[in-house]
């Protein structure tokens, strides 16, 4: 089977002519003149106007968007996207006060999870940090153990996760194998 370069033009029996405006692994996507943008999987039928070749030293917006997102996280403290666990989806968190002179507060449970694992994300790069540090060896354990308490006290937060590998991780005592 040929695969076709970008700027090839074809003609799909049920879109007409079109352009190959992006190779991926699976499909072709075409720009049809009468139906737009459309993905063509790769093995699809085409009648080949003009066939352009394959230029195999091309890069992916898909590999673009990745390799920026990696660079992003690495240089401004960015953590990786962590899902919320679904049954939260669309929720809200209401702060109901003990005195019935004061109103409840709410707030979206999607914007206190973000805030959530901000503070987990910032926790780690300053660990990185301590790590990275000139401090001898003794401040620095030191330090990090009030870093693991610190995550031991934001566990009960860890119902909000969609998957366990997210979790907040506190001090694991003799009996814990993980």
């Amino acid at each position: 089977m040929r695969i076709l370069g970008v700027g090839s033009r074809v003609s799909h029996s049920e879109f007409g002519d079109g352009v190959v405006i992006n190779v991926k692994s699976t499909s072709y996507s075409i720009t049809f003149i009468e139906h737009g943008n459309k993905a063509i999987k790769l093995d699809t039928p085409l009648e080949i106007i003009e066939a352009v070749e394959l230029d195999t030293d091309l890069v992916s917006l898909f590999d673009v968007e990745q390799s920026l997102t990696k660079i992003l996280q690495k240089w401004l403290d960015a953590g990786e996207t962590i899902p919320l666990g679904d049954k939260w989806k669309g929720g809200k968190l209401i702060l109901k006060p003990g005195r019935s002179d004061l109103a409840p507060k709410e707030m979206p449970i999607d914007s206190f999870f973000h805030k959530i694992v901000m503070a987990r994300d910032r926790l780690r790069v300053m660990e990185q940090r301590i790590n990275a540090s000139k401090l001898d060896d003794e401040e620095k354990v030191n330090i990090q153990q009030y870093i693991t308490k610190i995550y031991g006290s934001m566990t009960s937060f860890n119902l909000l996760f969609k998957y366990n590998e997210h979790y907040f991780v506190g001090e694991k005592s003799v009996g814990d194998n993980a």
